[in-house]
């Protein structure tokens, strides 16, 4: 087997509207909206930190500033914190970025895709390999130092190419995603020979669907620049990737763990519920109103 390059940066595309979440979006990153007690973003950053992943990367747009606010110092708070003696909160507050944590941030001027927005990430990525996490999508991994990136990393580090996070979705489901095909290579691995865009039920190659998490070869970011515009005009990442298999070869990872679409409202509400009962200080009381409330709910039905 080649040696491979460790996997030291990740890339953050957030330069997205959230439309779909107006009007709490209009004035704050949907990145921002938060799930029991931390944002989407920052669920996102520990998942590639757990992974062994130190620079991240993110590719913002306009109104996002409260993205570089979240993991910068807050002199105030933390002074604020200090002379009351709430040790415990300023340790919270310090650890949004530990101390051997980078975050560098790039603008994606134009709304161009996906693609586009990880060619942005370019010049600090730079000629290596680098992960690629979708913040719209939580996800959580079976065990602590199993997530879903360090589910990845450790498969590139097996095969030396790049690698998509998928799980298999019912058919009807099959328009939402990029659809990827080919035989198995292991127990959760397969080797990809097609993959399609949001194909409709009758023509999709599979039920393997690319979930929002990538770690991908710096060659990808020659085959995006020389691609053409995809579905609705935009630099899709897919097209990108698609262009390695016949080069590089690309291997897809049916990962353990749970994915949540925050970038919908039922998926937030679910991702809500479920990480709120296990939260362990408010967990136990919030999962005794659900079941008083469900009691009450189908008490008047």
């Amino acid at each position: 087997m080649k040696k491979v390059t460790k996997i030291h940066k990740a890339v953050f595309p957030v330069a997205g509207l959230g439309t779909r979440f107006l009007p709490a979006t209009k004035a704050q990153p949907k990145e921002m909206l938060p799930v029991v007690d931390k944002p989407l973003i920052q669920y996102a950053v520990e998942e590639a930190y757990e992974a062994g992943i130190r620079h991240m990367i993110f590719v913002t747009g306009r109104n996002k500033r409260a993205i570089e606010d979240h993991f910068d110092t807050a002199y105030e708070l933390e002074s604020e914190l200090s002379a009351s003696g709430k040790n415990e909160l300023l340790e919270l507050v310090r650890s949004l970025a530990p101390a051997d944590m980078d975050c560098a941030y790039i603008r994606q001027p134009r709304a161009l895709g996906l693609g586009h927005a990880v060619l942005c990430a370019q010049p600090l990525v730079g000629e290596e390999p680098f992960a690629v996490l979708l913040a719209d999508d939580l996800m959580t991994g079976p065990a602590p130092g199993r997530g879903i990136t360090a589910q990845l990393v450790k498969t590139y580090e097996e095969t030396g190419t790049s690698v998509l996070a998928v799980q298999e979705v019912p058919l009807d489901h099959v328009q939402r995603y990029g659809i990827v095909a080919g035989p198995r290579a292991g127990e959760r691995l397969h080797r990809v020979e097609k993959f399609v865009e949001k194909p409709k039920p009758e023509v999709a190659p599979s039920r393997i669907a690319v979930a929002g998490r990538y770690v991908l070869t710096p060659a990808v970011f020659e085959a995006i620049r020389n691609q053409p515009r995809g579905a609705g005009g935009e630099i899709q990442l897919t097209d990108g990737i698609a262009q390695l298999i016949p080069t590089e070869g690309v291997h897809a990872y049916e990962y353990e763990g749970k994915r949540y679409d925050c970038g919908s409202k039922l998926g937030f509400l679910e991702a809500t519920v479920e990480l709120g009962i296990d939260h362990p200080e408010v967990g136990p009381g919030f999962q005794d109103y659900l079941l008083q409330l469900a009691k009450e709910r189908l008490g008047t039905r």
